[in-house]
């Protein structure tokens, strides 16, 4: 049948971008089991596509540690590996570490508002033992500052990283280690109204260097 002229067609890099953060979020949330052998076809199947934005999706999880790939044999979910979260986790850190520094300079009170709301949605999940809620909150209280630093290389190298301490996350704010992170953020928080960059960019390393480096 003849293809209609305005037919914008499938932007491919959203369709692997896309099969990306499902393979991703599947490991996270330990759809895939540490250790579960990963078969392009099945999942292509799963997905409701090719096999090949399966196999680049791959290579990038891979790269960031969540996957052992074996070129022409198989790929597993990574193990449970306390150096490798550690690595990633100090790695993590320090990014949000620079965000806080670059960010706070620019920080407007409807961003410092934002930060807020997201913590005490962020405090109202933990308390409700809800962890998807607890790491959405999360999320949409760090990422004000990530946003603010407008640093490319340091998005992507979070992009790349942060699904390794995710499994991390998981753990603390699933437990009583949770509440301690409200009062961190109440700290952040605090700093960066205050406009100290530096003290801000301390506290937001910590906040994450002190996730623990494995489940347990």
């Amino acid at each position: 049948m003849p293809i209609p002229p305005s037919d914008p067609g499938v932007d491919r890099s959203l369709l692997r971008d896309d099969v990306y953060r499902r393979l991703r979020n599947a490991i996270v949330d330990g759809t895939f089991a540490p250790g579960e052998q990963l078969r392009d076809h099945e999942l292509a199947v799963w997905l409701g596509v090719s096999r090949t934005p399966v196999r680049e999706a791959l290579l990038r999880l891979a790269q960031g540690g969540l996957v052992v790939a074996q070129p022409g044999r198989s790929t597993v979910v990574s193990p449970l590996d306390v150096r490798g979260t550690r690595d990633a986790r100090d790695v993590v850190a320090a990014m949000h570490e620079l965000a806080a520094r670059e960010a706070v300079p620019t920080l407007s009170d409807t961003d410092v508002t934002a930060m807020r709301d997201a913590n005490r949605r962020f405090a109202a999940a933990v308390a409700a033992d809800d962890v998807e809620g607890a790491l959405r909150a999360d999320d949409e209280l760090h990422a004000v500052l990530v946003r603010l630093a407008d640093n490319r290389a340091l998005e992507t190298v979070l992009e790349l990283f942060t699904p390794l301490v995710r499994r991390a996350e998981r753990l603390r704010f699933g437990s009583q280690d949770g509440r301690a992170s409200v009062t961190q953020h109440d700290e952040l928080i605090r700093l960066c109204a205050a406009g100290d960059a530096e003290a801000a960019a301390a506290v937001a390393y910590d906040t994450w260097h002190s996730l623990p480096s494995a489940e347990g």
